[in-house]
């Protein structure tokens, strides 16, 4: 199996880990690079030291670092974020003036400043073309506007989960992972949407994080319907407490319905 010397980089605070080839480079984890991507050099952050990755974990062919970044680079993403605030302004600006029904999230220069990204929400699909021109004869420079939905909203702007800490999205996930009601079903939690969204309106992230501990649980006791053997007698499973491994069980002589712990309990053949 052949193996590959990367460094993980990240663009943006939690954005996706890319990999690139550190070349000789004396990198370590914190040091900021000048890398060659898709969109052209970009600045961005090590947060995987060197190590030796399989083929199967790489993307190919393999992008170099460019170089170490410097202070002058330091200064140039500084005076990129400052332009991209100025950007801001003046996008929304022309947004109201073509009347347009799009909500402006957030601006991005990209590090060599030949393109300005401008992200937005938007119920429906947007005929933004004019919107386009008037940005290009301001800025003479590429325009992009990228239309994205609520977790990338939530993502970018930030904000206090309902739990009182910052959002994940925001501080540290990567990429987004399907959330379903299963999950929430699963860990025995209030199907009210209010309980169980997040700011963006979506199931919270964080419901996807216990899943697969609650899954293995449940694969370990009996399935609802079951007719089980307990020391109070024989029963019927009605439901199960993954998290406390209890399980609801009707007793069929008494007709009660009691909480057993998992070792009282038996399913039968």
């Amino acid at each position: 199996m052949r193996l590959y010397s990367v460094i993980g980089v990240r663009f943006k605070k939690a954005g996706k880990i890319f990999y690139f080839d550190p070349v000789d480079f004396p990198i370590e984890t914190n040091d900021h690079v000048i890398v060659d991507t898709a969109r052209g050099l970009e600045y961005g952050t090590v947060v995987i030291g060197k190590r030796q990755v399989p083929e199967e974990d790489v993307v190919l062919p393999l992008k170099k670092v460019i170089r170490v970044a410097d202070h002058k680079d330091a200064e140039l993403v500084e005076g990129n974020k400052a332009a991209a605030k100025d950007a801001f302004g003046i996008c929304q600006l022309k947004i109201r003036d073509h009347k347009l029904k799009m909500k402006l999230v957030d601006v991005e220069y990209t590090f060599d400043r030949n393109k300005v990204i401008f992200y937005f929400t938007a119920e429906g699909r947007v005929d933004f073309r004019e919107l386009v021109k008037d940005l290009a004869s301001i800025f003479r420079t590429r325009i992009e506007l990228r239309q994205i939905g609520v977790r990338d909203e939530a993502k970018l702007l930030g904000g206090i989960g309902p739990c009182g800490r910052v959002l994940c999205c925001s501080s540290f996930l990567g990429d987004f992972e399907p959330v379903s009601i299963k999950m929430a079903k699963d860990q025995n939690l209030s199907l009210n949407p209010t309980k169980i969204s997040g700011l963006c309106g979506r199931l919270m992230c964080c419901l996807k994080y216990e899943h697969d501990n609650y899954e293995s649980v449940k694969d370990e006791l009996p399935k609802v319907g079951k007719m089980v053997m307990t020391s109070l007698g024989t029963g019927k499973v009605l439901g199960i407490k993954a998290n406390d491994k209890m399980i609801k069980v009707q007793l069929l002589e008494t007709n009660k319905v009691m909480e057993l712990p998992s070792e009282d309990v038996v399913e039968q053949d």
